[in-house]
């Protein structure tokens, strides 16, 4: 990737105010793109972002708010579906609306910023979506049925994306993170009995024996999204240290 190669491009990044999305809008930033950060507290964005509040799960927001970035930059050229939460335990316990909290957010969120955003990306000499899945999309974890599933859809939505616009010359693709320095990862271990021994349980679960950084998770999206990915479609990333396909032999003492 070159310094300059997203000149005179314009970027939405969803869930910009914090972690991998001000990760995300930051680098875009720092390779010439214009940059609107969309959240629910969008005083988080990186300088130099442009923040505006949006509700990825309220149509009519996210639609204002495509409208906000139209009317400052006059066109949409990236989108990144990162706004997204989680959710712990096995299937028997989150309740329903628990559910349908969360599959609207993670799911449906990407659905409605796509859908108002691809009028505009179909203009686009460079158009992308990069959507934010998970490792969890691909990989059993203990006590994530609910957040699991979602990125599961996520990854199936880029998919199916990838398949109905690249002919529209838009490129989908994802990227399935591990688990990453993020501020809701530090609240699951400011929470835990033992937050020393989670954190040291987290790094383990990943071959290259740490949490991986909301910067490295960006410069990826930032990849896929780029012209030099042109011909990247369809794919989904993993950055998660190895913790999808690798099995190393335990640590010799």
């Amino acid at each position: 990737m070159s310094a300059s190669e997203y000149d005179g491009l314009v970027a939405i990044v969803t869930g910009g105010g914090s972690g991998i999305g001000a990760a995300t809008a930051r680098e875009l930033t720092a390779r010439g793109a214009r940059v609107a950060a969309f959240d629910l507290d969008p005083a988080g964005a990186p300088e130099g972002v442009l923040g505006i509040r949006a509700d990825v799960t309220d149509d009519e927001s996210v639609r204002t708010a495509v409208q906000q970035v139209l009317e400052a930059f006059g066109r949409i050229d990236v989108l990144v579906n990162n706004a997204g939460i989680g959710a712990q335990g096995t299937v028997e316990d989150n309740p329903d609306d628990q559910w349908h909290k969360v599959f609207d957010v993670n799911v449906m969120g990407a659905v409605r910023v796509s859908r108002a955003a691809l009028p505009y990306l179909r203009k686009s000499p460079a158009a992308a979506i990069v959507n934010v899945a998970s490792v969890a999309a691909t990989t059993g974890i203990p006590q994530r049925a609910l957040y699991s599933t979602t990125k599961g859809a996520v990854q199936s939505l880029t998919m199916a994306m990838a398949a109905d616009h690249l002919r529209e010359g838009v490129r989908v693709n994802c990227v399935n993170p591990g688990t990453a320095a993020t501020p809701w990862v530090q609240r699951l271990l400011d929470a835990a009995p033992d937050p020393v021994a989670e954190r040291a349980a987290l790094d383990a679960r990943q071959p290259h024996g740490r949490l991986v950084s909301a910067e490295e998770v960006a410069l990826a999206i930032v990849y896929l999204a780029g012209p030099s990915s042109g011909s990247t479609a369809g794919t989904a990333l993993a950055v998660d240290g190895g913790m999808a396909s690798l099995r190393l032999r335990p640590k010799e003492d």
